[in-house]
């Protein structure tokens, strides 16, 4: 059975692997968490004369540099200044040129948001008529490319590296303080520093390129990095980096001086003053993403940020120290059943407190029940909700387990103890037969395991004896000497392998743990794209102050329908404008964006009107192209007020197609 268990465990890590890098790979493109809510010229209008400036109004402050807006004639030519200006709350304006031709001038932009995400987008207005242009606004989002993806990357290493040491610390001293002298779990809590030191090292290179151009070459760029120092998200890395350094001088003492302590008194106020640090080291380190990413934007900021702090600590307190255990469960000789007793305590507090904060965040985030279907946010919430159910489920069959190995009968450890010696499984059943049963059980289990320790030690003799009679005289053959010294290691941890192995108990713990530590990988995922994705209460803010905004300007109708074709790469939205939505002649607008908000350049777009109520209908419509992602017509004619039925058919390919509707009242 122990030879089978090594291939299984890694064929289930790969497969967590897969599955983690397919949720990574397959999501949605980075969306910032803040959105347009309002321009001026509007999206689409029409205007008599040029502006001599251009307003764009976001749902949240961004940061805006001399460029972050573009205006682009037809011919693809620049017609702004190039510096922008803060005009109000959360508004920017950019200057125009004077002498502006009539036709179609496309507006570009990217900035960041207060939580950190870059802001890209793009849309179009007229002055005097609509015309063609030549302007392509590309489809990439800002953060994606190759450097969104190395940036997404160690965003997801960060925060792994933050739950191995954290978790890996407090599972140590908390609950098992001999494991400081275990190599597997210092390397666990030191893989875990060397992970975060590293990530954030990267992310610190790659924010310049990763919020401006995207390019591979921008990421060693001097000026870049010296621009990002001087952000907020630049100061939390920094300061991330800082007390990482004091983190390794942590782990310098807890897996040295802590463990060279043998009085007692020294040792316990070592603990005191490890538990002391680490705490304030690791909730700084917590600190530093609060306040820099979703905590730090949005109502209540003086409580969400503290409140994602302990998520954060309850995370990796769980999480980390879970992993902890089942190194310890793999790799370690042995380990005592209450220090898993004291840790399933432990992470059951954790739990409670992650359903707390978790809770407040998904109302602070969500603001709806709507959200949770209509949003992406709102649907990868659910996802993770899922995942943290049946982790808790595991966790209970864990929890099983532990109380099995922990209520473990002497007698039966008694008779066992000689074909399966677990040295501290012996021990612990020992006294606890002592407490429990009679004198003479207890020293009959005693007898019986040493005299299997006695009958292990007397084999190891026999077998170094045979090998040292092999050995030529005089030492003479040191390869010979070198060979049987890899060969007694080989067969001493295969030994240990094979003790670990042996106890049921230990081994139906290891089972579920690991199935927890599977599941917690691919929920790590989840949640570092839940972290990239606007939250579904900015959404519907956005949604309703651009509707409200363009109602109170002109009159006009805004109907979003959501459509997919099916195909590859078929998901999108369409917009359809109508003005001034009356009976009689109107204008009309169809934007055709992807789920990202990016212009979608799509071959063919067809509108119909139908009133069912009256039978009328359906009244074609087939709108001209004069942008990527823009149709329009004029003179679209509504014969009565009602209820219609606006239905769009949308092609993607040459064999992708789909019609979607929506009732909205005309007139």
């Amino acid at each position: 059975m122990s030879q089978t268990i090594a291939p299984r465990v890694r064929t289930l890590l790969l497969l967590l692997l897969a599955v983690t890098g397919a949720l990574l790979a397959g999501s949605a493109p980075v969306s910032a968490h803040a959105a347009l809510t309002a321009s001026d010229p509007q999206q689409g209008s029409v205007v008599k004369e040029a502006p001599p400036q251009v307003s764009l109004t976001f749902s949240e402050g961004v940061a805006m540099s001399d460029g972050s807006v573009r205006v682009l004639d037809p011919k693809g030519k620049r017609v702004d200044t190039g510096k922008t200006s803060e005009q109000g709350t959360n508004t920017y304006s950019v200057k125009l040129h004077s002498g502006l031709p009539d036709g179609t001038f496309t507006v570009t932009y990217q900035v960041v948001s207060a939580d950190s995400h870059p802001v890209s987008g793009a849309f179009t207005f007229s002055i005097g008529a609509p015309s063609t242009t030549s302007v392509s606004v590309s489809d990439q989002e800002a953060g994606g490319g190759v450097v969104g993806g190395l940036y997404g990357f160690a965003r997801y290493l960060s925060y792994a590296g933050f739950i191995l040491l954290v978790g890996g610390a407090a599972f140590v001293l908390a609950c098992w303080q001999r494991g400081t002298g275990e190599r597997s779990v210092q390397r666990l809590v030191v893989s875990g520093w060397l992970a975060l030191t590293g990530a954030t090292l990267a992310m610190l290179l790659l924010r310049g390129s990763y919020t401006g151009s995207g390019k591979v070459g921008d990421i060693f760029d001097l000026a870049l990095l010296s621009d990002v120092l001087q952000t907020k998200t630049g100061a939390a890395l920094v300061s991330r980096l800082l007390l990482l350094a004091a983190g390794a001088l942590f782990i310098a003492v807890l897996f040295g001086a802590y463990e060279k302590r043998e009085d007692d008194e020294e040792k316990g106020d070592l603990t005191f003053g490890l538990a002391i640090g680490g705490f304030v080291v690791a909730a700084g380190l917590a600190a530093t993403w609060a306040m820099a990413e979703h905590a730090s934007t949005g109502i209540q900021t003086g409580i969400s940020m503290p409140v994602d702090v302990l998520h954060l600590l309850a995370v990796a307190v769980w999480l980390g120290g879970l992993s902890t255990l089942l190194v310890a469960l793999y790799r370690a000789p042995s380990i005592e059943p209450a220090a898993v007793r004291r840790f399933s305590r432990i992470a059951f507090g954790s739990v409670a407190v992650l359903a707390a904060t978790g809770i407040y965040q998904s109302w602070r985030q969500l603001g709806s029940w709507s959200a949770f279907t209509g949003t992406s946010y709102g649907q990868l919430l659910l996802v993770k909700i899922g995942l943290v159910v049946v982790l808790v489920g595991i966790a209970w069959i864990s929890r099983r387990w532990t109380a099995r190995l922990s209520q473990a009968p002497a007698t039966k450890a008694a008779k066992t103890s000689a074909a399966t010696p677990v040295k501290a499984t012996a021990k612990t059943s020992a006294k606890a037969s002592a407490k429990t049963s009679a004198a003479a059980s207890a020293k009959t289990s005693a007898a019986t395991s040493e005299k299997s320790e006695r009958s292990e030690d007397e084999d190891r003799e026999d077998e170094d004896q045979k090998e040292s009679a092999a050995t030529p005289a005089g030492g003479g053959d040191g390869k010979r000497a070198t060979q049987l010294a890899r060969q007694r290691a080989a067969v001493a941890t295969a030994r240990d392998k094979r003790l670990r192995d042996a106890d049921p108990l230990r081994s139906g713990l290891r089972r579920s743990v690991l199935a927890e530590a599977g599941v917690a990988v691919v929920l790590l995922a989840v949640t570092t794209v839940l972290t990239s994705t606007e939250p579904g209460r900015t959404v519907e803010e956005a949604e309703a102050a651009t509707a409200a905004s363009s109602q109170e300007a002109t009159g006009a109708l805004a109907v979003d329908i959501p459509f997919d074709t099916g195909g590859k790469d078929g998901k999108g939205l369409a917009r359809v404008e109508i003005d001034p939505a009356r009976v009689g002649g109107n204008d009309m607008h169809v934007y055709v964006q992807r789920p990202n908000g990016k212009a979608f350049d799509i071959p063919e777009v067809k509108v119909s009107f139908t009133l069912k109520a009256k039978d009328i209908g359906p009244l074609p419509v087939v709108p001209d192209r004069i942008a990527t992602g823009h149709w329009t017509a004029s003179g679209v004619q509504i014969p009565m007020a009602g209820n219609w039925a606006i239905a769009v058919t949308v092609r993607t390919s040459d064999i992708d197609q789909v019609t979607v509707d929506k009732n909205a009242q005309i007139g």
